[in-house]
This record gives C-alpha cells, sequence and structure tokens, in this order.
C-alpha cells in the first residue's frame, strides 16, 4: 500500500549518524537519526532532541578537555582520586553522559560551509539549514497536507526513519586518544518503514500539538516523516510512549519445554508520538521558511 510513496519520500529523507563515546566506557557507541528536507534551499526538519546533540556537540567536548586539562595538575598528588571526584562534579562529567559526539550527515548536500538550527521552543522539532552548499544529493522535498481536519482516528499512515545503525566507518584513534570517521567501512545504514493507525490526538493547553500512532516509533526514526500511501506529510516521528495495561503477571506458573517455572510479567503497549503537522507549517512560517502543501 505504502510502496510508492515510501519511493517518494526516501528520495528527500536522510540519515543522520552518530558515535559518542562515554567517560566510563571504551567502546563507541553508534546512533542514528533521521531528517527530512522541506524545500529545495537547504531547509530540513527533525526532532529538537536530535539537533540539540548536534548543536552542543562541541561544547560537550570542550567541557571534557578543560576537565581533563586541569585533572592533569593532581597526577603525582596524594589527592588525585579526592580531585578527580570534585573536578567531575565541578564539569558534571560522569557515566550517563557523552563526553564526545561526532555527527555526520549522509547523502544531503556536498561541501555546505554552515548550519542554522532553531529549535521550536515547546515541542520537539527543530529546523535545520545547510549554508553555501555545492550541491543537493537529495530529490523533490515534503509536501505537507493542507487540511488538517483530515488526521482522524483510524487514519492508516506510515514511518520511515534509519532504526538500525550499520555503518561501520569509525574508529577509536590511539594516537590522539579520541574518536574519529573513517573512509573506509560500511558509511550506509538502511531505511525502515513502519505503518499504523492513528490512535489519538495529543493535546496541550494551546490545542492539538500531535499524533499519537498505534505502533511505536523506533530508535533513529525521531526527526522521519509521517505520511499517507500518496507520501503527504502529516507529521514528524517524535518519541514513544509506555502505556502500562494493567494485564500483569506476577509469580504466575508455566509450562515451557516440558518445564514449570514461574514468571512475571508486565506487558505494556508503545505506541508512538508524532508532531502534529500544523506545528511543524506554524514553525516553518515563523522562521520564514519556504515549504509546499498538498490536499489529499
Amino acid at each position: 500500500m505504502f510502496v510508492e510513496a515510501i519511493e517518494k519520500v526516501d528520495q528527500y529523507t536522510r540519515p543522520i549518524h552518530f558515535i559518542l563515546r562515554y567517560y566510563t566506557g571504551s567502546d563507541i557507541v553508534p546512533g542514528t537519526a533521521t531528517l527530512f528536507f522541506v524545500n529545495e534551499n537547504g531547509f530540513a526538519i527533525t526532532c529538537r532532541h536530535v539537533a540539540q546533540q548536534i548543536l552542543y556537540a562541541s561544547s560537550i567536548y570542550e567541557n571534557y578537555l578543560k576537565f581533563k586539562s586541569e585533572l592533569r595538575k593532581f597526577e603525582k598528588d596524594p589527592s588525585f582520586e579526592t580531585q578527580r571526584g570534585f573536578l567531575e562534579n565541578k564539569y558534571r562529567i560522569n557515566g550517563d553522559n557523552p563526553i564526545r559526539i561526532l555527527f555526520n550527515f549522509i547523502n544531503c548536500v556536498t561541501a555546505y560551509k554552515g548550519l542554522a538550527i532553531h529549535l521550536h521552543p515547546t515541542q520537539d522539532l527543530a529546523i535545520i539549514q545547510f549554508r553555501d552548499f555545492d550541491s543537493k544529493q537529495y530529490q523533490g522535498f515534503a509536501r505537507f497536507l493542507k487540511d488538517s481536519r483530515l488526521v482522524k482516528q483510524g487514519r492508516y499512515l506510515c514511518r520511515l526513519g534509519y532504526p538500525f545503525p550499520e555503518f561501520t566507518n569509525y574508529q577509536y584513534n590511539k594516537n590522539t586518544g579520541d574518536i574519529e570517521w573513517l573512509n573506509t567501512g560500511r558509511i550506509n545504514t538502511p531505511s525502515f518503514p513502519i505503518d499504523g493507525i492513528v490512535t489519538r490526538h495529543i493535546g496541550e493547553s494551546n490545542g492539538v500539538v500531535g499524533i499519537e500512532m498505534s505502533t511505536p516509533g523506533l530508535r533513529g526514526q525521531s526527526g522521519g516523516p509521517l505520511f499517507d500511501k500518496n507520501g503527504v506529510i502529516y507529521g514528524m516521528q517524535s518519541s514513544t510512549r509506555h502505556l502500562h495495561l494493567g494485564f500483569d503477571q506476577v509469580n504466575r506458573e508455566v509450562i515451557t519445554e516440558g518445564h514449570r517455572k514461574r514468571v512475571s510479567n508486565y506487558p505494556f503497549l508503545n505506541v508512538g508520538q508524532c508532531v502534529h503537522v500544523d506545528v511543524i507549517k506554524q514553525f516553518l512560517r515563523e522562521k520564514n521558511v519556504t515549504f509546499y502543501e498538498d490536499e489529499v
């Protein structure tokens, strides 16, 4: 049902690749996100939480370098461990937050000379502008739903994104003590569609701001388009909610492969949350970004 729509939307939907390094770990953690272009001039949209990683990547690493520089003064000091703990608190360095983030836009534009990023003040939405690029590597652009009254319960829609980070073109450089991109290895990651129906509208005091879908958005699909069978954009995948169903089974005896076992299960329904098309169009208008509409 969505074959032609996916082929159309795939032409202007692109992955963002991330590699992260954490303070207490030695592994490089790959990750993905999604953006899609809204016009022919290098303007794209994605989630605010994705854009923030791009926006603050440099400052995160600069903060870590300052921490390392100050800690180095105490290398031969008997109070080294105490000083390290103090500096970890001072610079907010811990195992839960990355100390290094690198990102790579895949097949978007060539030789861009800068980025402009606009974060929506309340919703999980951001605009990314590629500045002074040589040429586009995407074809076409989004066409948004003109009449949002068509966003109704039961409407069958699809999302497209890049949830599986299968790229391998990165490494840890022992000489520099840093992570880096390589010109070798796999540079692509596959797109992945997921369908579902509209279950509910997500509202706030200022009106409807989101669309809930019956199926979850997968990690890496954040920033991907929500569209119908004609490829018309209804919204953008943002996050997944986990709704407790209440069908809990606690310490229940079951027979599996001929053996009796005690198991517990607390089932949840995972539903997708998407930024509403009206929110996207309004933000684009506020930032004077050209976009296009289509009637279903």
